[in-house]
């Protein structure tokens, strides 16, 4: 399985590509959201494989990424930094990554960095979108279009935060490996997402990934993506974007309202809002064939502007 160090840490990736007679195809990046990887993305990444080399990785802590940095690349770094006879070089070389949106973003930096790509298109989804929105502004010029699915800004509220940080605290700890052996669990697991129904052995991806996700990152992610903090930086960031982009919501999902995106898009023009009927929190797996078509046209746009 391709690997590649991001960082200090190992993360998962690989590409979906088709053989084209033409000059190289752009890329596009898929980012997945919390306790998820990026194999509920490869459905869409394949359709759109025909006008895109896609990459897709596993964020750091979840799926087949470690969620730290490994004890060898370590290290290296502190060799590295002992060298350079500098303290503080030392000290953020033995420093432990955290769990901030921020770092997310910069891991994304890196990798595409590693990877040596200079402008990508991007495609995410949930906290995977508030990841997307945090790059693209601090590297727009690494972005030519970005679609955010499932995502938008919500207002802080103390007594909700703290009940959904403790109830979110109790179902990382509690994650018995045999779950997934249980009938239809899965169905049950994947309930509050939908609103169609999707494949079986999707709805079993989702759950495999939830018990796999590394402890430490999945609580971490749910104090710092659902927090005050991120209430009122979330709004600033939308409010700045300079990339033209997509926001698509789902008609009835309990995770992100669709409400929130609409509010998160009336702060920029640069961002389109697009909502998909009777879907819920999966748009891109509930009614596949409406999302291609939505984020098709979005990005046909720019070659009839072009």
């Amino acid at each position: 399985m391709p690997y590649i160090n991001v960082r200090g840490v190992e993360n998962y990736y690989e590409w979906i590509k088709k053989p084209s007679e033409t000059e190289d195809k752009p890329v596009m990046v898929f980012i997945h959201g919390w306790a998820g990887s990026n194999r509920y993305w490869q459905s869409t990444a394949h359709t759109l494989s025909e006008q895109f080399d896609c990459l897709l990785y596993d964020l750091r802590g979840f799926g087949r990424s470690r969620g730290r940095p490994t004890l060898a690349k370590a290290s290296e770094a502190v060799v590295e930094s002992v060298e350079l006879h500098s303290p503080q070089a030392e000290f953020e070389a033995i420093r432990e990554l955290t769990y901030e949106l921020e770092e997310y973003a910069e891991d994304l930096a890196a990798l595409l960095d590693e990877l040596q790509l200079q402008r990508v298109y991007i495609n995410a989804h949930s906290m995977g979108a508030s990841i997307a929105t945090l790059f693209l502004n601090r590297y727009p010029q690494r972005v030519e279009r970005a679609i955010l699915t499932c995502s938008g800004i919500f207002e802080y509220d103390e007594k909700a935060f703290t009940a959904f940080h403790k109830f979110g605290g109790y179902v990382v700890k509690f994650r018995p490996q045999w779950l997934d052996k249980i009938p239809f669990v899965d169905r049950m697991f994947m309930a509050r997402f939908l609103h169609r129904a999707i494949p079986a052995a999707e709805r079993k991806a989702f759950l495999q990934d939830f018990l796999i996700a590394d402890y430490d990152a999945a609580l971490g992610t749910i104090f710092t993506s659902v927090s005050k903090a991120a209430s009122e930086l979330m709004p600033q960031e939308f409010a700045q974007l300079t990339v033209p982009t997509l926001l698509v919501a789902g008609e009835f999902d309990k995770i992100i309202p669709a409400e929130m995106g609409r509010q998160a898009a009336a702060l920029n023009d640069k961002v389109e809002y697009c909502l998909i009927r009777n879907t819920a929190h999966f748009p891109m797996l509930e009614d596949s064939a409406t999302y291609l078509k939505r984020v098709r046209e979005f990005l046909q746009l720019e070659q009839r502007l072009g």
